[in-house]
C-alpha cells in the first residue's frame, strides 16, 4: 500500500497535503530549540543564552549536513518510488542510513577533539567560552542520533509518509521541553541540562523512527538487493553534496561572520542569538514548501509527468507569498514581546536593541528566502545541481563579504543588511536556470514493480 498523491492530486492540494506535516513538525522542532534558549536565558542567565548563540552557527552546520544529506537520499528514493522500482528503493534507503551513520560518528569525534579550538577561533567572548564548549561537547556525543533522525524523516517524506516524522517531532519536542525544565529548574544542571535534554529526546525518536521504517518497508513490495551499494551511493552523493551546501549556506555564512558578531560582546551576542532563534522559526514554512516541492518534482519526473512540475512550482510560489505576508505582519507588530520571551523585560539595553532591530528589518524580506527555496527545490528534485550549487555559493559569498567588510566599520546591522541581498542573488541565478527549461532534460528513472 503506497501513497502516490503527489502524482495524482492537483498540484496545490498535493503540495499542501505533503508540506503541512513537514512544516508543523519543523515548527515543533524549532519550538523546542527556542525553549532551550528561553530557559537558558531566563533561568541560567544571559551569558548562557549567549553561549548557545555562539555555538549555534557551528551546530547548525551539522544539522544542515544531516538535512541536506537526507534530502539528497530522498530525491533518489522518491524517483524509485514514483517509478515503482521498490527493490532499488529499499537498497537506496539502507545505503543512505549506513553511509550517514558512519559520517556522523566521524564528525562527532572531530567535534569533540576540536570544539574549544573552534570556539576560540570564532572569537567567542571569554565569559561565555566554557559554557559554549560544555554545550558543544554534549551535542557532538549525540550527533549520530541527530543524523539518523533527520535522514529517517527525509526517507519517510520521500515515501509520501510525512505524517510519521510529524508524530515523532511532536513527541520529541514535548519530551525535550519537559526534560529542559526538569534538568535546569529542578536539578540545576545549567547549560549542560539543556544539551542533555536534546540528546535524549532525539535519541529516543531516532530509535523509534527506525523501528517504524522497518515495519513500513515490510508492507511495500520488492526486496532489498543488498545492504550497501556504491552504485546507489554515487548518484545520491551528486545530489546530497549540493543539497548540503544549499542547506548550510546560512550556517556557514554565520559561522564565518560569528567572530565579527562575537566582537561586539556577550550582551549584543545574546540579543542576536534570540533574534536568530526567531528567524529559524520564520523560515520553517519556506523550507518546508521548498523541500516538499523537491519530493514532488522527483516523484513526478520518476512517473514521467514533467508537465505537473511547473504547475507545482506556481502553486508553491503562491503558498510562499501567503506565508511571507503573515510573518511580516507578526514581526512588525510583536517584535518587542517576542524578544522579551528570551531576555525578559530586564534584559540589557544592548541585547534588546540588537534583537528588535534584527526582527524589524528582516520581517520584510522572508519572501525572498521563500522564492529561492522553491526554485532551488525544483532544480534539486530534477537533479539539476550545477546551477543550483552556483546560486548558493553566490548567496554565501555575498553575505560573508558584505558582513565582514562593513559590520566592523559601520555596525552590527550590516550583518543582517547583507542577508536579503544574498537571498535575492541566489533566487535570480536559480530562476534564470529554471526559465531555460534545461532541468527537464534530466533522465527519468524507468522502473518496474519488482
Amino acid at each position: 500500500m503506497t501513497d502516490d498523491y503527489l502524482i495524482r492530486k492537483k498540484p496545490f492540494n498535493a503540495l499542501l497535503l505533503f508540506s503541512l506535516p513537514i512544516i508543523i513538525g519543523n515548527l515543533f522542532q524549532q519550538t523546542y530549540t527556542m525553549v532551550d534558549s528561553a530557559i537558558a536565558g531566563r533561568f541560567v542567565g544571559e551569558r548562557a543564552l549567549a553561549a548557545i548563540g555562539a555555538s549555534n552557527s557551528l551546530t547548525n552546520i551539522f544539522i544542515c549536513i544531516a538535512i541536506g544529506g537526507g534530502i539528497g537520499a530522498s530525491v533518489m528514493i522518491s524517483r524509485y518510488f514514483g517509478a515503482k522500482n521498490f527493490t532499488r528503493m529499499k537498497t537506496a534507503i539502507y545505503t543512505a542510513l549506513i553511509a550517514f551513520l558512519i559520517i556522523s560518528i566521524l564528525l562527532g569525534a572531530v567535534g569533540l577533539l576540536f570544539s574549544r579550538n573552534i570556539m576560540i577561533v570564532l572569537n567567542t567572548p571569554d565569559d561565555t567560552l566554557d559554557m559554549a564548549v560544555v554545550y558543544l561537547n554534549i551535542y557532538f556525543l549525540g550527533l549520530p542520533f541527530l543524523f539518523m533522525y533527520n535522514v529517517l524523516s527525509s526517507i519517510f517524506n520521500a515515501l509520501g509518509k510525512s505524517r510519521i516524522p510529524l508524530a515523532f517531532l511532536i513527541f520529541s519536542s514535548l519530551f525535550n521541553i519537559l526534560m529542559d525544565w526538569i534538568s535546569v529548574t529542578t536539578f540545576q544542571m545549567g547549560i549542560a541540562g539543556v544539551a542533555w535534554a536534546t540528546l535524549i529526546a532525539q535519541g529516543i525518536s531516532a530509535l523509534l523512527s527506525f523501528a517504524v521504517l522497518k515495519a513500513l518497508l515490510k508492507k511495500i513490495g520488492g526486496s532489498r538487493e543488498q545492504a550497501f551499494s556504491k552504485e546507489e551511493l554515487l548518484p545520491m552523493s551528486r545530489i546530497a553534496l549540493p543539497s548540503i551546501l544549499q542547506q548550510s549556506t546560512v550556517s556557514i555564512g554565520m559561522m564565518l561572520v560569528q567572530s565579527v558578531i562575537n566582537g561586539f560582546g556577550s550582551e549584543t551576542l545574546a540579543g542576536f542569538s534570540a533574534a536568530m532563534r526567531i528567524e529559524s522559526m520564520c523560515i520553517v514554512p519556506m523550507t518546508g514548501i521548498g523541500n516538499a516541492l523537491s519530493s514532488y518534482t522527483a516523484q513526478n519526473i520518476g512517473a514521467g509527468r514533467k508537465e505537473r512540475v511547473v504547475q507545482g512550482y506556481h502553486a508553491a510560489t503562491g503558498m510562499i507569498i501567503g506565508c511571507a505576508v503573515i510573518i511580516c505582519a507578526v514581526l512588525e507588530s510583536f517584535h518587542g514581546q517576542i524578544i522579551e520571551l528570551f531576555l525578559g523585560k530586564n534584559g540589557t539595553a544592548a541585547a534588546l536593541q540588537t534583537g528588535n532591530s534584527y526582527l524589524l528589518f528582516m520581517g520584510w524580506f522572508f519572501c525572498l528566502f521563500g522564492f529561492k527555496m522553491t526554485v532551488d527545490g525544483l532544480l534539486r528534485g530534477a537533479g539539476d545541481m550545477k546551477m543550483f550549487t552556483l546560486a548558493n555559493l553566490v548567496n554565501l559569498t555575498i553575505r560573508v563579504v558584505l558582513a565582514m567588510t562593513l559590520a566592523p566599520r559601520f555596525g552590527i546591522a550590516f550583518v543582517w543588511f547583507a542577508v536579503p541581498i544574498g537571498w535575492f542573488a541566489n533566487w535570480a541565478v536559480s530562476f534564470a536556470r529554471y526559465r531555460t527549461g534545461k532541468w527537464q532534460s534530466k533522465a527519468v528513472i524507468k522502473g518496474s514493480n519488482s
